[in-house]
């Protein structure tokens, strides 16, 4: 089970397995968004205040996106803080 405010498993499985081709283009937006808005989360709470099963489904997305989107030095959650002054 996913944490709260979280993208659940069930659904990030069920999209990522179903072929964009087949996707409409509102379902494809709508993904992105909610994908955006889930990796906001999870660069901005800390591991310790997540459960096992979400540590380890966070620390595979960060590999996967460090793999397809080449590595930054700064998390997502870094770069949220550092958009509302919240890094200093």
């Amino acid at each position: 089970m996913s944490d709260a405010g979280r993208k659940s498993f069930g659904t990030k499985a069920k999209e990522e397995i179903t072929p964009d081709s087949s996707k409409s283009t509102q379902q494809k937006i709508k993904e992105g968004v909610t994908d955006t808005v889930d990796r906001g989360v999870r660069g901005g709470q800390p591991d310790s205040e997540k459960s096992t099963s979400q540590k380890v489904f966070d620390k595979g997305q960060r590999s996967s996106d460090e793999h397809v989107h080449g590595g930054t030095e700064n998390s997502i959650g870094d770069k949220v803080k550092g958009a509302f002054g919240m890094d200093k």
